[in-house]
């Protein structure tokens, strides 16, 4: 089985918290799934769950260099430079990071984010599209901070083959099992 579902903001990727915050369990009812891979509490956007071990590894390991599409909100306008160092890999603490595909695009139609983005009028945004194939921990906010353009908002619309469509933020979607395994090391 696998279940995509659009994670609002604020959500943790697991389905139990010590802490009494928001989880999966409080929109997905479905018994012994997993979520392949993490979306940080305050990231939004596609998470894929599944009741297939091998593929819940198959997308959550970072060795498999799996694609992700990301729209991300930054501080400032980047110019080509930044761009250009997120397409040949930043460096970060724990190493390099994979080429990335990188462009700047106009605001997305999304949902609107609660709590908001705080506005600043002396700081311009702008929005991103940053396409990774690695998983590690906040990568993406941490590859914009290195370029010099810090991440406001990011939101996930694809892993792998599956896209986040219409769904909106809590709604999910069951699919069945794939008729073909899919390519998940291709574009």
């Amino acid at each position: 089985m696998l279940i995509l579902f659009n994670k609002p903001y604020g959500v943790l990727s697991q389905f139990t918290d010590q802490d009494s915050r928001a989880t999966l369990a409080d929109f997905i009812p479905v018994k012994g799934v997993y979520a392949a891979g993490r979306l940080d509490r305050d990231s939004e956007g596609l998470l894929v769950l599944t009741d297939d071990g091998k593929l819940q590894h198959q997308l959550a390991n970072p060795r498999k260099k799996q694609w992700k599409r990301y729209l991300v909100q930054v501080e400032g306008i980047p110019e080509e430079e930044p761009l250009e160092q997120l397409r040949r890999g930043v460096e970060l603490k724990d190493g390099p990071t994979l080429p990335a595909e990188a462009r700047r695009i106009d605001p997305p139609p999304l949902w609107d984010r609660d709590p908001p983005v705080r506005y600043r009028a002396a700081i311009p945004t702008c929005w991103l599209e940053i396409r990774i194939r690695e998983g590690r921990n906040r990568q993406v906010r941490r590859m914009t901070a290195a370029v010099g353009h810090p991440t406001l908002r990011l939101v996930r619309t694809e892993v792998g083959p599956w896209r986040l469509g219409n769904l909106q933020p809590g709604q999910w979607r069951k699919l069945g099992q794939p008729q073909r395994k899919p390519n998940l090391t291709s574009r």
